[in-house]
């Protein structure tokens, strides 16, 4: 990840094409931050092509006077003189002995850990420059282009612009491709060409951009005598670095000083900033008051923010200010492929340069449509929805969800609902659910932390059984009001396995199904007979209840309790609703959230509507799609215009958000079919044929650390599914205002220096970040985290646990 010191500042430095004079004008760059007194390092990761042409021994002998204080190196060096993933190929096919070319992971930490040799020398404001090779998107020695191998490193940038015929495009659009993988371009060098003249179109251009340009005179024409040759290259870098200490290149490294000492200013500041003007959601201000608490995001790449830690107490003068932290909750939920995709960013430019944002009612646009049919003839829709409603996020999308139930239940019992009894309808569901936090979604909850002023609990909600591993076995814990209408009244039933448990249809035939049977029918009899409100729809979220603790409710409750409230109907057609309306609130555990697209396979049943959010646009930008019927869309249709679903948002159907989910899904379903799925799947023994992908539980976690931690002492249970990951911390005063998982694990937040590279980008030490709910800790991956970062993580959680016997 991003590295930043205090005493020495390092900018990469890119081509806007080819042959534009990069060399050229980094060695200027060196010779004058050399000549101001400073220590310099000269980094070229890859070079191709003879020897005698290497740009580190170059750059040596362009320094003049001043060589004693550079350092030049080159990491990766091929005698071909071609694109360096060409260079790479035939060097393997030209040799008897193979060559090893490093993976993109293995090439950053190369890069990153030169970068943090070089620091560790330092001690007074020195240098560094890292030049690329070729354009910004030429290829690396795997193949991968530049902006994004490099991009992990996220080090500040000069873009050395093009200045000749066609340089005005080529260096705009190099600057784009910067901008859209989040680059700081602090500075553009280019040759003053007198002819074509693009530092004329170039420096109003991006003065506009906050960005300067700088033009210096070109160099002379290579001579053939090489005295000759030498003696004239001195005379150019004299006129361009002069040994005053004045003119436009000693002006470019007086500005990156300033550009680094910004930043460093600005990273300090924040924190202080923060606490003094934001409102954070679920946070409890009295609770943060040191600037050291406040976690600042400098950049994010893959599984991993990069935080500031110049706030902490054991800060080292020469180490960097910043550090790898991986994203433990997934960014609260939202990841599916990992920060700053370049595919995603290419989609919402894509999108907003051709909308911005239209609306949408009696319109259409290509991404909207696109991702209906998708979500509705391949995604979770598939076999039961016919259409799809649009809005902001996943509140939003259960607050449509609702009133599509509400209004489909009133339409077809209006003959016994007069006025008034329709604005009593309530809802069934189960405790400890949580649907979002808009008012109407609240209610659809019963009273909790979450809840407000306003909350008017509106239904009735099941205590429901849950699964869990404790000591190694499958367990589900069953409410008193269940466990006593049980043969034997036992609370914890242990169960064959877990890939059992999650056997719906199997356990169906099971004693514990009629029970589950019995027990609800009973209740609604109840409920039906006293004076409550009139149930008119039931919400679930299949299989967790996310923010209500990671409660994991035993399936076949979920199964059975869908089953009695449609009524014995067996001819009934999936776009059809009985009964009640029923909504699954997909919105945390839908689209692989727990390796499954959708739980419709595994409980073996489907909704009537259904809200997916968060993993829909790969954690980038918000939005929601709730599905439906074409029973419950028809309960809306009429020749009255009130009768229409009357609910919008200004947003809807956001162009961008729509695009973005799209590209989302392309890359989502490849991942459901790469050997790295396979490969989880196989640990936890699922077998292979189509059907059971959607079916059978598995994780991303390995089965052995989940049971080794589940035999833990301070450890009450463990469940992992997909990418989640939750530890339920033993504690007698257990709840949503528990401390004790936090205070447990607060140490994880803290990278442990070692030696060894770490799976981090760019190798360095990391810390975790976690949210916990209560006493209970998660954990969660994106659905591409590589294993080596799932097993650093596992094994820094079971050490941090196992010394806190």
């Amino acid at each position: 990840m991003s590295l930043l010191f205090k005493n020495l500042r390092i900018h990469q430095v890119f081509g806007a094409n080819t042959d534009v004079g990069k060399t050229v004008l980094t060695s200027a760059l060196v010779r004058a931050s050399a000549a101001a007194g400073h220590s310099v390092y000269y980094l070229k990761p890859v070079s191709t092509g003879p020897m005698s042409d290497a740009d580190d021994e170059r750059v040596l002998g362009l320094v003049g006077k001043h060589k004693d204080r550079v350092n030049s190196k080159c990491l990766f060096r091929f005698d071909d003189p071609v694109s360096p993933h060409l260079a790479a190929r035939r060097a393997n096919e030209n040799s008897a002995v193979e060559r090893t070319v490093p993976t993109d992971d293995a090439f950053v930490n190369a890069v990153a850990s030169h970068i943090r040799q070089c620091a560790r020398q330092v001690r007074m404001p020195s240098h560094m420059y890292v030049e690329t090779a070729g354009g910004v998107h030429s290829p690396t020695l795997s193949g991968t282009t530049q902006l994004d191998a490099y991009r992990p490193l996220f080090l500040p940038t000069v873009l050395i612009g093009d200045s000749r015929l066609g340089g005005i495009s080529s260096t705009i659009a190099s600057y784009e491709a910067m901008l859209l993988r989040g680059y700081i371009v602090d500075a553009v060098l280019l040759f003053r060409d007198e002819y074509y003249r693009n530092w004329e179109y170039l420096s109003p251009y991006f003065a506009e951009r906050g960005v300067p340009v700088v033009s210096v005179q070109p160099p002379p024409e290579r001579q053939l005598d090489p005295a000759a040759d030498a003696a004239l290259t001195e005379t150019y870098y004299q006129s361009i670095v002069s040994g005053n200490g004045e003119g436009a290149i000693y002006d470019v490294v007086k500005h990156l000083d300033a550009c680094h000492t910004r930043r460093l200013n600005e990273l300090d500041t924040m924190p202080r900033r923060t606490l003094d003007s934001i409102w954070w959601p679920f946070v409890q201000h009295g609770h943060v008051q040191r600037e050291a608490d406040v976690n600042v995001i400098d950049s994010a790449w893959g599984d991993f923010f990069t935080i500031y830690n110049g706030k902490r107490s054991t800060s080292s003068s020469q180490g960097s200010l910043l550090e790898p932290q991986f994203d433990g909750s997934a960014s609260w939920w939202t990841q599916a492929i990992g920060h700053a995709h370049p595919s995603l960013t290419i989609a919402a430019a894509r999108a907003a340069g051709r909308y911005g944002h239209v609306m949408f009612p009696e319109a259409t646009h290509l991404p909207a449509l696109k991702l209906a049919e998708r979500l509705v003839h391949d995604g979770p829709g598939k076999g039961w929805a016919s259409r799809a409603f649009f809005s902001d996020d996943g509140s939003t999308g259960m607050e449509v969800a609702i009133k599509m139930a509400l209004r489909a239940y009133a339409t077809r019992e209006a003959g016994q609902l007069g006025g008034a009894r329709r604005k009593d309808l309530g809802i069934l569901g189960l405790k400890g659910s949580y649907h979002g936090d808009t008012i109407g979604a609240m209610d659809a909850c019963e009273e909790g932390v979450y809840t407000c002023e306003w909350h008017d609990a509106k239904g009735y909600w099941f205590d429901p059984p849950t699964v869990s591993v404790r000591k190694g076995k499958t367990v589900v814990s069953l409410p008193p009001a269940i466990a006593s209408e049980t043969k034997d009244g036992q609370a914890d039933v242990e169960t064959v396995s877990l890939s059992w448990t999650y056997n719906v249809e199997e356990r169906l035939k099971t004693p514990l199904a009629d029970a589950y049977r019995g027990y609800i029918e009973r209740t609604l009899q109840k409920l039906k007979d006293g004076d409550g409100p009139r149930i008119a729809a039931l919400i679930l979220e299949p299989l967790v209840m996310g923010a209500g603790g990671m409660i994991f409710v035993d399936p076949l409750f979920q199964r059975v309790l869908i089953d009695v409230v449609r009524g014995p109907n067996p001819s009934r057609s999936p776009s059809e609703w009985s009964g009640l309306p029923v909504i699954f609130d997909e919105v945390f555990i839908g689209l692989y959230r727990l390796g499954l697209q959708t739980s419709s396979g595994l409980l073996g049943t489907t909704p009537d509507i259904s809200v997916n959010a968060k993993i829909l646009t790969g954690g980038l930008v918000p939005l929601a799609v709730t599905l439906a019927s074409d029973s419950i869309y028809r309960a809306f249709l009429s020749d009255n215009k009130v009768d229409a679903l009357l609910h919008g948002h200004s947003y809807t159907a956001y162009p961008v958000g729509c695009e973005v989910a799209h590209e989302t899904l392309d890359i989502v379903d490849k991942l459901a079919a790469s050997p790295a799925w396979a490969a989880a799947r196989e640990k936890w023994k699922v077998p292979e044929p189509e059907k059971v992908h959607q079916t059978a539980v598995w994780s991303f976690w390995d089965p052995e650390f989940v049971h080794v931690v589940s035999k833990m002492d301070n450890v009450a249970e463990v469940m992992a599914l997909g990418t989640v990951l939750s530890i339920k911390i033993r504690d007698d005063s257990a709840g949503y205002q528990s401390h004790s998982a936090r205070a447990l694990l607060e140490s994880i937040k803290t990278a442990v220096d070692s030696e060894a590279l770490s799976p981090a980008p760019g190798g360095s030490p990391f810390g975790i970040h976690y949210r916990t709910l209560g006493n209970v800790a998660y954990f969660m991956l994106s659905l591409n985290t590589p294993q080596d970062v799932v097993r650093a993580v596992e094994e820094r959680v079971w050490t941090v646990l196992q010394n806190k016997h």
